[in-house]
């Protein structure tokens, strides 16, 4: 039996808080359990992927299946690259960056973020999204495309890219890995599902070795406990290898002091495993800390080089019988089955085709975007965001004749060039310097940024992605002030803007019918965020509206944005989180403005009052003595994050979790549950396939709801939410099922929620499996996480 508990790895060490530094990392051995590679046997939709990719190996050499193992150096823009095997047909693959779009070329679009995606609660546009977007890669010329995010799940609040993933919910988050998994694969593209696991800050996220000591401190070390591990943090990779990823990148951080990539309990036991995951693991770049250990662990191919720690080394390691052979092979039919699964032997694109090296010298132009994606990027832009303040309907704008315009966010970046736009091309912060990752000290590996540095924010113009392996490189972008201007010019509004006398007064045209100010929260890759709200922005807010009676507020957040400093000004009459739309940042949010499409999009997240509201889980773990040279993060909170918490602590939030306004209203009605005949045996019973035991998918509860839209003049999406709440589980309300339907004014729809054996199951860390729990179980469901009209019980015996 393999079992831990936080408390057993920080007993382990031997070591009080209080004493000295720890210098070895002896003290650390065994609280990750050590787990044997298992060889995998495709089944289902692999068989046939598998019979092609062993043959295949049967007929290479040693050094040629180690070959595959390893990236090399091509001049290509891709992030990554395997060298291709010719005698067998194998052309070599290209890896590339990231969930939200081709980064880092030209002529594809701008895609709106993981967080954006989140909002919207839209399972259909998620995975046609994944079509457009896998088709683009394919274009491209790209095998894997290194997305979608399902970890950081977004512990800490301040992480710096919680942006990149869809929740902090691993129902809403899993339930759009897999729709995004599906759809980036049915375009014939390797999807990456990352980074697995427990990838919850940036600050210590890589090894920091002084220049004057010598002294190495290690990554940070996510320290969680087994049913944590399951039922919150593993989730939603399970639910991307159940849809078919066929890749899955292993993190930065150690995980029980053992790293991401070389963590064989992780990557053995739980993944290939226990969730029968048939596809490769690949690193992180540059998360390879050793060679023949992270082989037996379970790492399939190490990038961006394989130089360092694999290559001839791994040869050797076969040869002197560090590394099996078989290991070998199972690694090689890894890499070829995902490759023959996804049809890439056939009429695929030459690899990095449309990868130039360089974007600055003459290269061929594949433009891989298709007229079709368009309105499937406007759609989406236009989802993601989130009304959650609006005093007597100030939204839509009726008829306006006079808007006024103010906010750094309102207009486009003034660079969308190369090579500034691979990091996103925003100036950071109220000193005005821009983002490199030289200038920023709290930077690029993970030191953090102090509080009150201000380089939360874009200064210069709104932010369709956030920054680092994530940002995107859109053809064009479409700013708030931009669409404003064609909104005026076709509607005989008078538009006036100032974006430079912030701090004065007198300067806002009393004949306003509205002043719209345009702010926003930056994040990036490699940096955690010094604080959730920023004063500058606060107080140019507050100054308009003390001059202005109808301000109406835009958040362009790339995390969560709290909003006290100015939501109970009287002035302030509606807020909307605008999150990271790509492209179309300034058409989406026009199309809301004026009432065109009525906002349908629901926080995937909670937004507290003050930072302190979110306690021990605001800020990332700093390296602290004992442990200054192996930063420790314990997850003693278990599974209370975010909403969960704030519920069992009975904390009051400024808007909850699943929390949205529209411009009409909604009815709930007619709620009904009842069971199936599928099996309630405590434990499942099923053989392992890909995603699990089988009979975890096994529909236990279904539940139907009528929704009606109770307005008379908006059409609108509603999204309704059901929760359960587990016997003798220790916790509260969870999300384990949502909808979202469209309804014109006076129509109602009835919606339907099955739950399966694991939404109704906790993890038994005795049995080490999941136990369907004996007893009553609540299920409500409503608008959000607070807002729950209907409830009823079903009982399991």
């Amino acid at each position: 039996m393999i079992s831990f508990s936080v408390t057993a790895i920080l007993a382990l060490s031997g070591f009080s808080r209080a004493q000295e530094n720890i210098l070895d990392d002896t003290v650390f051995y065994g609280q990750s359990p050590d787990a044997p590679a298992p060889i995998a046997n495709g089944t289902g939709m692999w068989a046939e992927a598998f019979a092609k990719a062993q043959a295949t190996v049967a007929e290479l050499t040693l050094e040629e299946k180690v070959n595959l193992t390893g990236g090399i150096s091509v001049p290509n823009g891709c992030s990554g690259n395997i060298p291709g095997i010719e005698h067998v047909g194998f052309e070599g693959m290209c890896l590339t960056d990231a969930g939200n779009g081709v980064r880092a070329t030209d002529f594809v679009n701008g895609w709106p973020s993981g967080i954006h995606v989140g909002a919207s609660w839209n399972k259909q546009l998620t995975r046609t999204r994944g079509i457009h977007l896998g088709g683009e890669f394919r274009a491209k010329g790209v095998h894997v495309a290194l997305g979608p995010v399902a970890g950081p799940i977004g512990r800490v609040a301040l992480n710096g890219r919680n942006w990149e993933g869809f929740s902090t919910d691993q129902y809403l988050s899993g339930i759009l890995s897999k729709e995004s998994v599906i759809g980036i694969q049915t375009s014939g593209v390797i999807a990456c599902t990352k980074h697995i696991v427990g990838n919850e800050q940036e600050t210590n996220r890589n090894p920091i070795t002084n220049s004057t000591t010598g002294q190495k401190t290690e990554s940070v070390s996510s320290n969680i406990d087994d049913r944590t591990m399951h039922e919150l943090y593993l989730w939603p990779f399970q639910d991307a290898v159940l849809a078919g990823t066929a890749s899955i990148m292993c993190s930065y951080n150690r995980i029980n002091n053992s790293y991401g990539c070389q963590n064989s309990y992780v990557l053995n036991h739980l993944l290939k495993t226990e969730l029968g995951f048939p596809g490769f693991v690949v690193s992180d770049w540059n998360a390879q800390h050793a060679g023949v250990s992270s082989a037996n662990a379970g790492l399939d191919m190490v990038m961006p080089s394989g130089l360092t720690f694999w290559a001839g080394n791994l040869t050797e390691a076969v040869n002197n019988g560090s590394v099996s052979e078989a290991r070998i092979d199972d690694i090689a039919t890894r890499i070829l089955a995902a490759w023959y699964l996804l049809g890439q032997d056939e009429d695929f694109p030459s690899p990095g085709v449309g990868m130039p090296d360089s974007l600055l010298e003459p290269h061929e132009i594949v433009d891989a975007r298709d007229p079709a994606s368009k309105p499937v990027l406007l759609q989406g832009a236009i989802e993601g965001h989130v009304l959650v303040k609006n005093v007597n309907a100030s939204l839509p704008l009726r008829s306006p004749k006079l808007l006024s315009l103010y906010g750094y966010a309102a207009t486009g970046a003034p660079s969308n060039n190369p090579p500034s736009a691979g990091f996103g091309a925003w100036t950071i912060g109220t000193g005005a310097y821009h983002w490199d990752t030289t200038n920023i000290v709290c930077g690029f590996f993970g030191t953090p940024c102090e509080p009150g540095s201000n380089v939360n924010i874009a200064i210069n113009g709104t932010l369709v992605g956030g920054g680092g392996s994530g940002a995107i490189t859109p053809p064009y972008i479409s700013s708030p002030h931009d669409a404003l201007m064609v909104y005026a010019a076709e509607n005989d509004v008078t538009l006036l803007w100032d974006y430079v006398n912030i701090n004065e007064t007198g300067n806002v045209n009393q004949a306003s019918d509205a002043c719209l100010v345009f702010i926003n929260a930056w994040a990036t890759e490699a940096f955690d965020r010094p604080g959730l709200s920023d004063e500058y922005s606060d107080n140019l807010v507050n100054n308009i509206a003390d001059q202005c009676a109808n301000t109406i507020v835009i958040v362009n957040n790339a995390g969560i944005r709290l909003v006290d400093g100015f939501y109970n000004h009287a002035n302030v009459t509606a807020i909307i989180y605008s999150h990271l739309p790509g492209q179309d940042s300034g058409k989406a949010l026009v199309s809301i403005l004026s009432g065109e499409t009525s906002p349908s999009g629901k926080l995937p997240y909670t937004v507290a009052k003050t930072e302190s509201d979110y306690g021990a889980l605001l800020s990332p773990t700093l390296p602290v003595a004992p442990y200054e040279f192996f930063p420790q993060s314990d997850f003693t909170e278990g599974l209370l994050i975010d909403y969960r918490a704030f519920d069992a602590q009975e904390i009051e939030p400024r808007f909850e979790f699943g929390f949205g306004l529209t411009y009409t209203t909604f009815e709930y009605s007619d709620l009904t549950v009842a069971t199936t005949d599928a099996s309630t045996a405590a434990y499942p019973t099923g053989e392992i396939v890909a995603g699990g035991k089988t009979d975890l998918w096994d529909k236990i509860v279904l539940v139907s709801v009528m929704v009606s839209n109770t307005g008379a003049e908006f059409s609108a999406a509603e999204i309704a939410q059901l929760y359960v709440t587990i016997p003798d589980s220790g916790l509260g309300r969870q999300l384990r099922g949502f909808d979202k339907i469209e309804l014109a004014p006076g129509a109602s729809a009835e919606l339907f929620f099955p739950i399966t054996r694991r939404d109704l199951s906790v993890w038994d860390v005795v049995a080490q499996d999941w136990k369907l729990q004996n007893g009553v179980y609540l299920i409500e469901v409503g608008a959000s996480s607070r807002n729950l009209p209907l409830n009823t019980t079903v009982t399991i015996a």
